[in-house]
């Protein structure tokens, strides 16, 4: 019985994880319908696991059950993505500051080599997932599990927002200083100087590595 449980919660692990990437970078529409019928039969599955799915893309923000309509992908506007980047400012800067006294030399390793890995992706993919690990090690050692989700919801949000934006404007490769500057602070053990840094950060993020419009 353990086996069988086993295999329907990766099958649904696995839909959630395809529907969450293609929505993500906009391969499925903001309002486009998800129709359970496609979807099992795409991964070859009944509808359980599917509806399963479904469930953790509501929790996550990124789907919405609607009377008569279905289930279909979130829209974003401006006033959901100013309410997660001032969410971000504040959540993301607790993060750190409970984090940061217990940060060692490997987490500064790890933090460049986020950020080298940012500065040398060949797509916006690539930029993206490189992007959200130096986020993520920042807040890593918070020590509260509620807020590392909240945070990772909020980070999915942020990244249909860059993912939009990037493939109106055009994106290309760079370097984010703002990142080399909160990585020197947290060296130098000068935690309000990178908290300052990181505020100012997630407040321009939805310009970082794309052109000028």
């Amino acid at each position: 019985m353990s086996g069988s449980k086993n295999a329907s919660a990766t099958i649904v692990d696995r839909i959630a994880d395809t529907l969450r990437t293609r929505i993500v970078r906009g391969e499925i529409a903001a309002g486009s319908a998800l129709r359970q019928d496609h979807i099992a039969q795409e991964f070859q599955s009944s509808h359980v696991p599917v509806r399963e799915a479904f469930r953790q893309l509501e929790a996550q923000g990124l789907a919405i059950a609607l009377p008569r309509r279905g289930v279909r992908v979130t829209t974003l506007d401006p006033a959901v993505i100013k309410e997660n980047v001032v969410m971000r400012a504040s959540l993301e800067l607790l993060a750190l500051k409970h984090g940061a006294p217990r940060f060692s030399s490997l987490h500064i390793d790890r933090l460049e080599q986020a950020h080298e890995a940012c500065s040398q992706a060949a797509s916006l993919a690539e930029w993206d997932a490189a992007n959200n690990l130096f986020h993520d090690i920042l807040s890593s050692e918070c020590g509260m599990p509620r807020l590392l989700a909240v945070l990772a919801q909020l980070q999915l949000t942020n990244s249909r927002y860059l993912f939009s934006t990037g493939f109106k404007r055009g994106w290309q490769p760079r370097s984010d200083h703002d990142h080399l500057l909160i990585i020197d602070a947290l060296k130098e053990k000068k935690t309000e100087r990178a908290l300052q840094l990181l505020s100012m950060h997630i407040g321009t993020m939805e310009r970082v590595g794309f052109k000028t419009a």
